[in-house]
C-alpha cells in the first residue's frame, strides 16, 4: 500500500524560546539572539524593511560573508566571543562563531525537535538513527525522550562537539552510539547486517566529503540512500523525517521521492517549509529549509 501523501504543504514555524529569538530581519540580513548575545547574519530573502535600523549596528557579533558558499568572517562589537552554552528544553549545546556563518546548530530545526520529542515520547525506548548528525540537538533531544540513538556524522570534530554536547545536558550515560563515517557507507553496512530502526533522521548537507574523502552531492546521492533508509525501518517503524537547505529543492519533490522509496508502507507523507518566525503577534516568517516526513499513522 502506498503512503498518502498530503495535499497541501504544512509551513513548520520556529518562534522564540528562552535561549533563542528572530528579533528582526530585512536588507537581506536577520538580527538573532543566541543567550545574552544579538547576531547579525546574512538572509538574502529578507527583501523588506527592518523595523529598527538602528538595533542591527548595536549588535554583539556580525558575518560578513566573502563568497556564495557562506564563508566570511565574523566582527565582535564588545571583544571576540568563544563559545556560549545555550538550551532546548532538556538538550544544553555549545553556540560557536564558525566560519561559515552559522552558529554551530540551526535554530529553525527547534520545530522539528519538538516533532521529535512528541514522537518519540509516544513510543517504547526506540531506535533512532540520526545521519548527518552534525553537533548533535537532534539526537539528544531523542535521547531524553527515552530513545536509543545512532548518531553519524563524517566529521570528527562535529561529533566531539556532539558529545560535549551530551556531556552538558547530562545525558552521557544515555544509550547513544557515536560514529564517525560516510552516511552512505554506514547505512549500506547496516542494511548487510539485516538491522532495523523505528525512526530515522536525515538533514544531508548539500555538498560534503566523508572521512576518506568520499564526496556527497545531494541530488546525486539523496535517492539512492533514502531508499536504503526505508531498508532499515523495521515493521513498527514510526516515522523517517527527511530535511534538505539545498535551493533547487522542495518540500513537495522530497515528498514524492520519499514516496517512491516508501510505496509499499502505507502510512503518510507531510511536507513544507521550516521557517523561523519575528518576535511579536505581526511578526515576519523566513523560509529557510524544506521537510518530507514520513509517519506510519
Amino acid at each position: 500500500m502506498a503512503p498518502v501523501l498530503s495535499p497541501v504543504p504544512e509551513t513548520l514555524i520556529t518562534r522564540s524560546w528562552p535561549d533563542y529569538a528572530l528579533l528582526d530581519s530585512g536588507n537581506g540580513r536577520k538580527l538573532e539572539r543566541y543567550g545574552r548575545f544579538t547576531v547579525v547574519r546574512p538572509e538574502p530573502q529578507c527583501f523588506w524593511t527592518p523595523r529598527d535600523a538602528s538595533a542591527f549596528a548595536a549588535a554583539d557579533a556580525v558575518f560578513d560573508p566573502e563568497d556564495e558558499d557562506e564563508a566570511g568572517r565574523w566582527r565582535f562589537g564588545r571583544g571576540p566571543i568563544d563559545t556560549f552554552s545555550l538550551a532546548w528544553n532538556d538538550v544544553r549545546f555549545t553556540g560557536r562563531f564558525t566560519p561559515f556563518r552559522h552558529l554551530a546548530f540551526f535554530p529553525e530545526q527547534a520545530a522539528n525537535w519538538a516533532w521529535l520529542d512528541q514522537r518519540v515520547r509516544s513510543l517504547r525506548k526506540p531506535r533512532i538513527l540520526n545521519l548527518f548528525g552534525y553537533t548533535g540537538v537532534a539526537s539528544l533531544a531523542c535521547a531524553a525522550a527515552g530513545a536509543e540513538v545512532t548518531h553519524v556524522d563524517a566529521s570528527k570534530k562535529s561529533v566531539n562537539w556532539a558529545r560535549e554536547n551530551a556531556e552538558l545536558s547530562g545525558l552521557s550515560d544515555k544509550p547513544i552510539r557515536w560514529i564517525v563515517e560516510d552516511a552512505r557507507k554506514y547505512v549500506a553496512r547496516e542494511v548487510r547486517r539485516g538491522a532495523k530502526y523505528q525512526g530515522i533522521i536525515l538533514d544531508p548537507p548539500k555538498y560534503g566529503r566523508g572521512p576518506t574523502g568520499e564526496v556527497w552531492r545531494l541530488f546525486e546521492d539523496l535517492p539512492g540512500l533514502v531508499r536504503d533508509c526505508a531498508a532499515l525501518l523495521g515493521d513498527d517503524a514510526s516515522f523517517l523525517l527527511l530535511n534538505a537547505y539545498a535551493a533547487r529543492v522542495s518540500g513537495l519533490s522530497l515528498a514524492h521521492m520519499t514516496a517512491d522509496a516508501m510505496q509499499d508502507r502505507g502510512g503518510r507523507i507531510d511536507w513544507g517549509e521550516l521557517a523561523l518566525a519575528e518576535d511579536g503577534p505581526d511578526g515576519r516568517s523566513i523560509g529557510l529549509s524544506f521537510f518530507s516526513r514520513w509517519s506510519a499513522t
